[in-house]
């Protein structure tokens, strides 16, 4: 599952008994919906079957080998910011995520996976250190040592004002932290796109 499960939540931080605050027939319903329904039948088949299941709700993460035009926020911010091309930011830029190195979320992972008796728990994971999208913009566009501006769109209908997870129960039973600092992870995924995008199959 993911933080989507939370749609734009009026507790914050969001821990896993938090039901959330979703807006069911909106324009992102079908996605926050999709997650909740996938939690719904995990949990009957771990009631009625006794599968050896657990939900893990995934925040924001980032890191190499993503997609490069898959229309996430670090991916777009570094492509643009790697072609010297205005960064795009849907509202006035306030709005804050916590991004995960995936390195940490895969360890994450492993655990919620193979630790025993965590049969029919629902754990977050992802980074406690939250930081505005404008924040994030400004870190990039740094890091790539790049002439880039950044303009203002209109904000996306139901977008969540604030994401950041409360992982306590991860690190307590999990005995899960996340390593790899904001900046640590930003330039690993820069070099990474930088690398990638220079192959010729990628040059425009």
């Amino acid at each position: 599952s993911t933080s989507e499960a939370y749609g734009d939540p009026l507790e914050h931080p969001q821990r896993e008994e938090y039901w959330g605050n979703v807006n069911p027939v909106g324009p992102r319903a079908c996605y926050d919906e999709s997650k909740r329904l996938g939690e719904t039948l995990t949990m009957e088949y771990f009631r009625q079957y006794r599968i050896n299941a657990r939900i893990v709700r995934i925040f924001n993460t980032y890191g190499p080998n993503s997609q490069i035009n898959d229309g996430r926020m670090i991916p777009n911010f570094i492509t643009q910011a790697l072609h010297d091309e205005p960064l795009t930011i849907y509202g006035d830029g306030s709005i804050t995520r916590s991004i995960c190195y995936v390195s940490d979320l895969v360890d994450g992972l492993m655990r919620a996976m193979f630790r025993p008796h965590t049969a029919g728990e629902v754990f977050n994971l992802g980074n406690t250190e939250e930081h505005s999208v404008l924040e994030y913009a400004q870190t990039i566009i740094r890091l790539c040592e790049a002439t880039s501006t950044i303009i203002f769109e209109p904000n996306r209908v139901d977008d969540p004002e604030r994401r950041r997870p409360d992982i306590s129960k991860a690190q307590r039973v999990l005995e899960w932290t996340p390593k790899i600092g904001i900046e640590s992870g930003l330039r690993r995924t820069i070099e990474w796109f930088s690398n990638t995008l220079s192959q010729p199959s990628n040059i425009s």
